[in-house]
């Protein structure tokens, strides 16, 4: 289906740096090539696929070779004393499982799969068994033989006494509850050794399988909420275990405390502590989630920064990936006199070279520098968000929301057969709970040339990125000069990516922000920036980055929102930085307080056209539709769904901070019913929020004067850059795209 896939370290690079290319392949040689991407798609109806192969030393042939991901998360303590000299022992934890009627999975494991030895405390369909082993042939599993709930807590142990043989178990639920039966305790004899100590590593939330290229690659991977796991070093009695579960560790227990690990601790960190006194530290592999609410939580404390104490539990997925952790196969150091723009790795293999893969990238003006005066800005954390999204064959109401037939392309294919390769922040994961983490450090099968989204409305039916291209090709046709930088340039420079640019160009669909990105954008405006917003639904989610893992981003799905998910309660705030999550909207900055508009309604199958406002008459701005009738429909024409108005839609709103002195200029009309307002802008469900019946449902342009001769200008439509091209570019959208961009661009004052 796809024999070649691959990703790379960055997303972007500057001239004389490097970006190298991890690559999967099936075939025994594959070639390289660099190419200059300037319209991805391939709709016969638009301009065509451009691409322009650019000659760089990394272009060549390559051996392949077949790379793997180990999808999974687990906390990860190296092998060291008192943990290698383990002969008796206890490991107890806290457990919130998922899928606990589902196959075995380790809660803490000092195990080896290859050697089949040590020990495991694990759960599965017959309730809490402790694994031990000395070898092959020397295995067992005693088990409780009681079946856990699904999202229930308890406190588990399984305790090992090596001269006796002894074994106890101890599952106890937090909560009891008529009828069920998921209490269990046991003491029995093990008819083999534990044999541990071998060098393995110690495993929390899965067992170790073997070391791989430089990785730790574990099994039995544990979907849930793990709390508190720690270890002894000796059988402990009932009344020991109890104060073990209470935290009461003095005397003689505490002198046989071996580890005791405080996930509420590092929340900001992929490190994890451990409180005892032999400071056996780990790591999180995989990204499980942090900053979740533990056995304790009482619902009295919403932020996990201001009771870190019940915020001790990490949730664990079999589904879990952040890095692919594949080894370098090209590697391309970007030539000092490349312009900056977006590029892609064109990867092939076959006999006629017929599978292919392509990378994306942005190669950047040099460091510090602007080599143009507009800049295109890569909505590279909305890309990150929608990775390898599975709604169209994970979500029942794929084909309403479209209305039509869900179409696949062989990217969905593959990724729908290949999970491994991790999901996207509209997806939950295996056990059912949202996915709030996204790393780019893997192949991103939608994020690519020649791409069609089953989301993407009738015609080309683009969305995020391939749609993105739309623009990239019409500043081309156009020729403006022009450079390329993305959020990450954004969310780690602050204002100085920006403010040498006279005008800041949008991408149709920049969903996703940190607080850096919009204050960011903010202070750019307020210099003096100029900025075209050439799309919808923007600055709407808030994001956060991780502070040690650059390439990981974090959503949290709180209250109001279009979600496909839906935060638990208590778990509204990023672990990454411990800011609160959600909607922009609901942190006080509403999408019309920086672009003029704000998200309003959606809808998927056919987009529609503007009429012109009285406010697009005044004097002072009539060059922004100068050429365009006064009753002309604007964009009735289009790419994406037939029209420049659609998909996703923003509106002005004063309520909600568009500027008093903003001018609104045009509005979309006749939606089809499929487009509906969207859920924030209700308190009460009723009837007539279709396209059909509610005012809310329309795109509103809008244009604005900021500080120090500044501008923002605003289509509020996804649909608008699939407009552009249209009559080989000869039309009113492009033709008011131009008069905003080249007044913006120039010295007249913006107000006539």
């Amino acid at each position: 289906m796809m024999k070649i896939t691959a990703y790379a370290d960055r997303v972007s690079v500057a001239p004389g740096e490097t970006i190298n290319f991890m690559v999967n392949c099936e075939a025994r040689r594959f070639t390289a090539d660099i190419v200059q991407l300037i319209c991805g798609d391939l709709n016969p109806d638009g301009p065509g696929y451009r691409e322009k192969p650019v000659k760089t030393p990394a272009n060549g042939t390559y051996k392949g070779r077949r790379q793997v991901i180990h999808a999974g998360s687990f906390v990860e303590v190296a092998a060291s004393e008192p943990l290698s000299s383990l002969e008796s022992f206890t490991f107890a934890a806290y457990i919130w499982p998922t899928t606990p009627a589902r196959s075995e999975q380790a809660v803490i494991s000092a195990w080896s799969h290859g050697a089949q030895r040590g020990a495991a405390l694990v759960i599965g369909p017959q309730g809490l068994g402790l694994r031990i082993g000395a070898g092959k042939g020397r295995v067992e599993t005693i088990r409780t033989g009681k079946a856990l709930l699904s999202h229930e807590w308890y406190f588990v142990a399984g305790s090992y006494d090596a001269k006796t043989r002894s074994v106890r178990l101890l599952q106890e639920p937090l909560h009891q509850h008529v009828g069920a039966r998921d209490a269990a305790s046991k003491n029995t004899k093990a008819k083999h050794a534990a044999a541990l100590g071998h060098g393995e590593p110690l495993i929390i939330g899965a067992s170790f399988k073997q070391f791989d290229a430089g990785r730790t690659a574990c099994a039995e991977h544990f979907n849930g909420k793990i709390d508190s796991p720690r270890i002894a070093s000796r059988a402990l009695s009932d009344a020991e275990l109890q104060a073990f579960k209470a935290k009461r560790v003095s005397g003689a227990l505490l002198h046989d405390l071996v580890a005791a690990w405080d996930f509420g601790a590092d929340i900001t960190s992929v490190n994890v502590s451990d409180t005892s006194p032999n400071r056996l530290h780990g790591r999180v592999v995989n990204m499980p989630a942090r900053g979740m609410t533990g056995y304790n939580w009482n619902g009295e404390e919403m932020c996990w920064r201001h009771a870190p104490d019940q915020y001790g539990a990490i949730h664990f997925h079999d589904d879990d990936i952040h890095d692919a952790g594949w080894q370098v196969d090209v590697s391309l150091t970007v030539p000092k006199n490349l312009k900056s723009g977006l590029y892609a790795a064109r990867l092939r293999c076959g006999k006629n070279l017929e599978d292919e893969d392509y990378v994306p990238f942005a190669i950047l003006p040099p460091r510090g520098q602007a080599t143009a005066k507009i800049c295109f800005l890569l909505p590279t954390a909305s890309y990150m968000a929608y990775a390898n999204e599975h709604m169209g064959s994970d979500a029942p109401i794929a084909q309403l929301l479209g209305g039509r037939l869900v179409e696949h392309e062989r990217q969905d294919l593959y990724r729908n057969e290949h999970r491994e390769y991790g999901a996207s922040c509209y997806d939950t994961h295996s056990d059912g709970s949202g996915v709030c983490y996204t790393s780019r450090l893997r192949p991103i099968l939608n994020m690519r040339p020649k791409y069609r989204s089953w989301l993407g409305g009738t015609g080309s039916t683009l969305w995020q990125f391939n749609a993105d291209t739309h623009t990239i090709n019409w500043l081309e046709a156009m020729g403006y000069d022009y450079d390329v930088i993305t959020d990450e340039e954004l969310h780690y420079d602050g204002v100085a990516a920006l403010e040498q640019y006279k005008v800041v160009i949008t991408a149709s669909h920049p969903e996703y922000h940190s607080k850096e990105m919009w204050d960011a954008m903010d202070a750019y405006q307020q210099r003096g920036g100029r900025l075209m917003y050439l799309g919808a639904n923007g600055w709407y989610w808030r994001v956060a980055y991780h502070k040690e893992q650059p390439g990981v981003m974090e959503v949290r799905r709180a209250e109001g929102g279009i979600r496909a998910w839906e935060a638990r309660t208590g778990e509204y705030y990023h672990s990454f930085t411990g800011e609160y999550g959600g909607l922009w909207r609901r942190n006080g900055r509403a999408p019309q307080r920086i672009v003029g508009t704000g998200f309003t309604a959606q809808g998927f199958d056919i987009s529609s056209y503007y009429l012109r406002k009285p406010d697009s008459m005044k004097k002072e701005v009539q060059w922004i539709m100068a050429g365009v009738g006064a009753n002309e429909r604007i964009g009735d024409f289009g790419l994406i769904g037939g029209g420049a108005a659609g998909l996703e839609l923003d509106r002005y709103d004063r309520n909600l901070g568009t500027p008093p002195g903003a001018y609104w200029l045009a509005s979309s009309v006749d939606h089809t019913d499929i487009y509906l307002v969207v859920c924030e802008e209700l308190l009460i469900n009723y009837p007539g929020t279709g396209g059909q019946e509610s005012e809310l449902v329309r795109a509103d342009m809008v244009f604005y004067p900021t500080s120090n001769g500044g501008g923002v200008f605003s289509t509020s439509s996804i649909a608008w850059p699939g407009s552009l091209a249209h009559n080989k570019y000869k039309n009113n959208v492009s033709r008011i795209t131009k008069n905003v961009l080249d007044r913006f661009v120039g010295n007249k004052p913006l107000l006539d």
